[in-house]
């Protein structure tokens, strides 16, 4: 379960944490040791990154995210009511995404809630 979390964590934060980490497993301790320093960084690097969503640059998260849950919930709606078969149909439809921003999209999203499926995982299992 630890290096599940390890290397999502070292995915989610970039090489920096997987240089830590693999810099821990080539030091001379236990494994009981590695693993406990390596929970640490990444718990660390976690509290990081959560303080750097709340802290003052968090309007420049707004930026992408009010637009992007903006769109999802008029796909949704739409979906819900205004499709050809559904209760209200309408002519008209919602555009997609260009190219690069429908896969961003996906990123945007499973770093936001990914990341506190990820935290909420770790917390659970230092528990």
């Amino acid at each position: 379960m630890i290096a599940l979390a390890l290397k999502f964590g070292s995915w989610l934060f970039g090489s920096a944490l997987g240089r830590v980490l693999k810099s821990v497993d080539q030091r001379g301790l236990n494994d009981v040791e590695k693993e406990r320093i390596k929970g640490e960084i990444v718990m660390e690097a976690a509290r990081q990154q959560t303080a750097q969503l709340n802290g003052p640059g968090r309007w420049l998260h707004a930026l992408f995210i009010v637009p992007l849950g903006v769109w999802f919930t008029s796909v949704v709606v739409y979906s819900m009511l205004f499709c050809r078969g559904c209760a209200f149909p309408q002519d008209w439809t919602i555009a997609a995404l260009p190219p690069p921003l429908d896969q961003w999209s996906g990123i945007i999203i499973c770093s936001l809630f990914g990341y506190g499926a990820f935290v909420a995982g770790m917390k659970a299992v230092g528990r």
